[in-house]
C-alpha cells in the first residue's frame, strides 16, 4: 500500500484508508477527499502526477486533487 500521490501515470489503485481521523484539521481535508468521490473502495487511475496536484480518474469523472491531499489516501495497486 502507498500514499494516492506516488502512483506513476496509467496506473491503478484501489483506495484503502482515507487520512487520519483523529486529527480534527485533517477530518475536513478527508471529508473534502470524500465530497469529491474519493471513498475507500474507490478504483482510481492516475491520469497525470507532475508537480503540484494530481489528475485521477474515478468511475467516469476526472479529478485534481493537491499533492497534500493526495498524499493522505492510501491506495493498494490493482
Amino acid at each position: 500500500m502507498l500514499p494516492m500521490a506516488l502512483l506513476t501515470e496509467g496506473e491503478f489503485g484501489e483506495i484503502v484508508a482515507i487520512g487520519e481521523r483523529e486529527v480534527p484539521a485533517r477530518r475536513a481535508c478527508d471529508g473534502r477527499a470524500e465530497d469529491m468521490g474519493l471513498r475507500v473502495g474507490n478504483r482510481v487511475e492516475m491520469l497525470a502526477n507532475g508537480k503540484g496536484p494530481v489528475l485521477v480518474k474515478v468511475d467516469e469523472s476526472r479529478i485534481a486533487v493537491s499533492r497534500g491531499i493526495a498524499m493522505r489516501i492510501v491506495v493498494r495497486r490493482s
